[in-house]
């Protein structure tokens, strides 16, 4: 009768199988990420406008750490934390009255705005600019897994929210073996994974 594998080396195969995912990942994402989550443009991200029949107005732009860019005839636009299809209607809404029926298309040429960070006891610490959304598992998966002296019960996600500091629990124990899997949240950029 065959033997069950520890839960040790199928966490280990899931880590692996995980980290061959992301790394499989192209560089280039469109509107549409993950889960049917949306992606969100954030600081020094390049977006790609352009508007169909009209050269002028095709260019790659860096987005600003104000959360800004600009392009020609639609003057300054705020980017950061809207979706390119939001930005791309915005776009068109301003160009309406230089180029009538204007025929815009917004893309994300580079992501560089979708950072988060894991730091303490993990293999390989530090920060993680990614083109997909990721939760605590996979952000710890990136890190390499827990050192030999982690306490993985009593991980915090740390987020800066609305000027403060907001914490979430997350007990890696209890969601390796199926339970409470709410604490397993999606990352957002600048989310801090602290193992202790």
């Amino acid at each position: 009768m065959p033997t069950m594998p520890s839960m040790k080396s199928r966490l280990s195969l899931l880590a692996g199988a995980l980290l061959s995912l992301l790394l499989a990942l192209p560089t280039l994402v469109n509107a549409q990420v993950g889960d049917g989550l949306e992606y969100r443009i954030g600081p020094e991200d390049v977006l790609h406008i352009s508007v169909w029949k009209e050269e002028d107005l095709d260019r790659k732009v860096l987005v600003r750490p104000d959360g800004g860019v600009s392009f020609p005839l639609a003057g300054d636009i705020q980017v950061s934390g809207r979706t390119p299809l939001e930005v791309q209607d915005e776009i068109r809404s301003r160009l309406q009255r230089y180029v009538p029926d204007a025929e815009v298309t917004v893309s994300v040429d580079k992501i560089s705005g979708y950072t988060v960070f894991v730091l303490g006891e993990v293999e390989s610490p530090g920060q993680f600019t990614l083109g997909r959304y990721v939760d605590v598992v996979q952000a710890l998966t990136l890190a390499g897994g827990f050192t030999p002296y982690a306490s993985n019960r009593n991980i915090q996600v740390l987020r800066r929210q609305d000027g403060r500091e907001v914490t979430y629990e997350f007990d890696f124990r209890d969601v390796s073996r199926g339970r409470s899997l709410e604490q397993n949240i999606i990352l957002q950029s600048g989310d801090v994974v602290l193992v202790p």
